[in-house]
C-alpha cells in the first residue's frame, strides 16, 4: 500500500506538470491506481475488524500513542477519502473512468462545473496532506525501527525484521 500511495502521489504530481500525451499517460495510470488503493482500502479495514493492530510497546508514551493511533486513523481515511474525491470530481466533469479497456466506473456525482472545480481543489489539498501524514508516519516507523529498535517497524513490515537483524548483527561483529 505504501508504495502505491507513494507512486499515486508522485504521478498525480506529474500530473499536474505535464501536457499532452505524458499527461494522458498518467492519467491512464492515476485512475485505476486510485480505485485500487480504494478497494484495498476497504479489504485493510475489514482485515483490521478481524485482526486487530499489535499493541504498541509500553515503552511508547501517552503522546506518541496518541500520535500513532491518530495517524493511523487520518491515512485511513485519506486514502479512503482522496479516491472517492477523485471519482466525484471526474463525474461531476463527466469525464470517464475507464479502469482497463471497456471497464468504466458509473458517475457518483452529477454533472456540474462548479462542483468540479471545488473537488479539484479539495483533492489537491487532501494529496498534499496525505503526502505530509505518509512522510511523518515513515519517519516515525524509522525512528521506532533504527533508533528505538523497539518492534514498531517490523510489525508495520514483518519482511523489514530480518534485514534489519541482519544489519544489527554486521555492525555487532564490526565492533
Amino acid at each position: 500500500m505504501a508504495v502505491m500511495i507513494l507512486a499515486m502521489l508522485l504521478i498525480g504530481i506529474g500530473m499536474a506538470a505535464s501536457v499532452s500525451e505524458r499527461y494522458r499517460v498518467l492519467v491512464s495510470i492515476h485512475r485505476p491506481l486510485g480505485i485500487a488503493i480504494l478497494i484495498l482500502v476497504v479489504v485493510r479495514l475489514v482485515n483490521r475488524l478481524f485482526n486487530p493492530a499489535p499493541s504498541l510497546p509500553a515503552t511508547m508514551s501517552v503522546l506518541e500513542r496518541f500520535g500513532a493511533k491518530g495517524s493511523h486513523v487520518l491515512l485511513y481515511i485519506l486514502m479512503a477519502l482522496l479516491p472517492l474525491v477523485g471519482w466525484g470530481m471526474l463525474s461531476a466533469a463527466r469525464y470517464p473512468i475507464v479502469l482497463f479497456g471497456g471497464l468504466h466506473l458509473p458517475p457518483i456525482l452529477p454533472h456540474n462545473l462548479s462542483l468540479y472545480s471545488g473537488l479539484r481543489q479539495l483533492h489537491t489539498v487532501l494529496a498534499f496532506l496525505l503526502l505530509a501524514t505518509f512522510i511523518t508516519h515513515f519517519g516515525a516507523a524509522l525512528f521506532h525501527g533504527l533508533v528505538r529498535r523497539d518492534g514498531v517497524l517490523e510489525s508495520m513490515a514483518p519482511s523489514l525484521r530480518n534485514i534489519l537483524q541482519s544489519a544489527h548483527r554486521d555492525r555487532q561483529s564490526h565492533e
